[in-house]
């Protein structure tokens, strides 16, 4: 699979490469292939290669979807700690055969999110980005959709 195309401000084409290309350039690079030959297969520069090399670290840390390009960052985000969070709950309650309606699985995703700012707020984590405000019942109708 090649590397995504993207157009950039002014119309040009870009290519973007996915963590799955970054993954197999890292593992390449492990098994000895130098910089310039990984550049010249994969058509990008040297430079590109080296950044990689040089995140490899966070790159393989990063549990990333299928064809994502970009790792936002080396932090878990609040709101991907309540989703997950919120998922595990939604299971055990499954598996104790507990009846789950709409209202009872945002009742607990508010309280995960606040019980996680908090917790980040007594962490001493304040110079953070921001987070986004707690979840509201239209972001969640996956939850209830997947059920």
């Amino acid at each position: 699979m090649g590397p995504k195309i993207a157009r950039d401000v002014k119309g040009r084409s870009k290519k973007m490469i996915t963590m799955e290309m970054k993954l197999e350039i890292i593992k390449k690079y492990e098994e000895g292939m130098r910089i310039v030959t990984l550049a010249s297969a994969y058509g990008c520069n040297q430079s590109t290669i080296g950044t990689i090399i040089k995140n490899k670290e966070a790159i393989k840390a990063s549990k990333s979807s299928k064809g994502m390009t970009v790792l936002a960052s080396g932090k878990i985000s609040i709101n991907d700690e309540m989703e997950r969070l919120l998922l595990l709950w939604i299971k055990e309650k499954e598996i104790a055969g507990d009846t789950l309606t709409q209202s009872v699985i945002l009742h607990k995703a508010s309280t995960i999110f606040t019980d996680l700012v908090e917790a980040q707020r007594d962490g001493g984590d304040e110079g953070t980005s921001q987070q986004a405000p707690p979840p509201r019942v239209q972001g969640f109708s996956w939850v209830v959709s997947s059920l």
